[in-house]
């Protein structure tokens, strides 16, 4: 007998609160039942899987307390968009979303809206605990202790003498950073192709490598090829390989970059840059996963997970004809868009900080930090060239200086002259003369949270409230909003 809207399964034995806790929303007894039986034979550590009918019931439960995976059938929730109400209710939780009617689209938007994985019904018993046994374990394998209640979600284990917790080889604790780390947990489990955008020096790079590093594919190769640094004659040959006498220099059988990443992840950096004709020769790849190298005749079956990177907006480059839109929808599966600096303003000090330690070391330099009205310029700098900006700045400044704090005289004109056009009458050294300036200037200067607070509600405004439609004009995640809404909540409760 099964018991719906917030009643366990029946006949399942009661288990310690430390157990695996399941919801299951489901139309049907017999498709509810199917579900919470395959849930069942994952392990034997199990609570009773709860279903529920009702969609305001479900997320009425999730709000109690915290659940480890959620089955959602999208024709009971009536479209995907509602899995991102799911997803804000329970961050932490993997999401199956199961439908009747399969398709790529209905995957693609069903995981764009939160869920982890998307299996078509009918399925077996083995295929969701398959499913959901992969995700589990692979959030298990990055669980760590809880930084922050809102922010932290399965972050690495902050390291001692650190001032925020380490995520890979990023630094920065910002919002912006927590909701792009949010992003790289959810989607390493998956092998479907990630789209990462962002302006250059922003760290996409570095999103790949924690992509593959937190994915099932961790111990195979990550091979990067960066489109734009390739000669377009040569780049089919760097990708998929050739044959000895193919073309003038091909004095060797070579594979390319898929062969060599087998098992692993490829890495397609700036693609915005890759020649249509090339274009047309990678779609082809990923619809068979064969590849065949130039001047030959036989194909080779790979194994890899396609990452993509680009700085320019992809949408505008498919207006223009430099990019196939059908190889962007291909590609484009799950899309994460990484922050310029000057979003993530609250990171730079921190990020300065740390590159100052660094090359402090390497250039067996004595700084050990910097000097109040050196930080306010710093934070005060738009940084154009991102991070990667930043960090040749801190190098310059103490590969070309002395002493133990940075001053305002150790920056580079760029960082000092932008300064000086905001800041006229700021006397650079005396630090209360300058900080007083900086804040008499700022009250004109609307703070970047109250800018994005205005941005995203007339967005709201314009889709009714539609939170899923407005996160994709805005190109961000649901979550991202509801996360800003609870932050603004706090800070007017402050």
């Amino acid at each position: 007998m099964m018991h719906y809207e917030g009643h366990p399964r029946m006949g399942m034995s009661a288990s310690a609160a430390t157990s695996l806790r399941v919801c299951i929303l489901e139309k049907g007894i017999g498709e509810a039942d199917h579900a919470a039986k395959a849930v069942g034979s994952i392990c034997e550590d199990i609570a009773q899987p709860v279903v529920f009918t009702d969609l305001q019931r479900l997320l009425k439960h999730l709000s109690l307390g915290s659940v480890d995976a959620v089955i959602a059938d999208l024709e009971t929730l009536g479209s995907e968009d509602a899995l991102s109400h799911i997803a804000a209710s329970c961050p932490e939780a993997i999401i199956l979303a199961v439908s009747s009617t399969g398709s790529v689209t209905r995957a693609v938007s069903a995981m764009h809206h939160g869920a982890h994985d998307f299996l078509v019904k009918p399925y077996s018993a083995k295929a969701l605990s398959d499913k959901l046994s992969i995700h589990l374990k692979s959030r298990s394998r990055r669980a760590t202790a809880h930084i922050h209640k809102d922010d932290a979600r399965d972050y690495p284990q902050a390291r001692t003498g650190t001032p925020s917790p380490a995520f890979e080889q990023f630094i920065g604790s910002s919002p912006a950073m927590a909701g792009v780390y949010d992003q790289i947990v959810r989607m390493s489990s998956s092998n479907a192709p990630a789209f990462i955008t962002g302006e250059s020096g922003t760290g996409k790079e570095l999103c790949a490598q924690a992509l593959h590093n937190r994915s099932g594919r961790h111990n195979g190769p990550f091979i990067a090829i960066n489109c734009s640094a390739i000669p377009a004659d040569l780049m089919e040959s760097e990708l998929f390989g050739h044959a000895k006498g193919s073309f003038t220099g091909a004095s060797e059988d070579k594979r390319g970059a898929a062969e060599a990443a087998n098992g692993g992840t490829l890495f397609l950096d700036e693609i915005g840059e890759m020649d249509l004709r090339l274009q047309a020769k990678l779609l082809r790849f990923l619809q068979t996963g064969m590849v065949q190298r130039v001047g030959e005749t036989v194909t080779r079956r790979v194994d890899i997970r396609i990452i993509c990177a680009t700085n320019r907006r992809p949408l505008k480059e498919i207006e223009a004809g430099r990019f196939r839109e059908d190889l962007f929808y291909r590609l484009h599966v799950l899309p994460i868009t990484l922050p310029a600096l000057r979003e993530r303003s609250e990171d730079i000090l921190e990020l300065a900080s740390a590159f100052l330690r660094r090359f402090s070391h390497e250039e067996s330099k004595d700084f050990r930090g910097f000097s109040e009205t050196a930080k306010e310029m710093l934070k005060s700098y738009n940084w154009p060239g991102n991070v990667r900006q930043l960090e040749n700045t801190i190098r310059q400044i103490v590969v070309m200086n002395d002493g133990e704090h940075v001053v305002p005289e150790m920056l580079p004109p760029l960082v000092s002259s932008f300064m000086g056009a905001a800041q006229p009458r700021a006397e650079r050294s005396v630090t209360g003369s300058f900080i007083a300036t900086a804040s008499a200037n700022a009250i004109s200067i609307e703070p970047l949270w109250a800018q994005e607070k205005r941005i995203i509600e007339s967005t709201l405004e314009t889709f009714n409230g539609n939170i899923a439609r407005a996160a994709a004009a805005l190109e961000i995640s649901p979550s991202t909003i509801y996360r800003k809404k609870q932050s603004w909540e706090e800070r007017a409760n402050f």
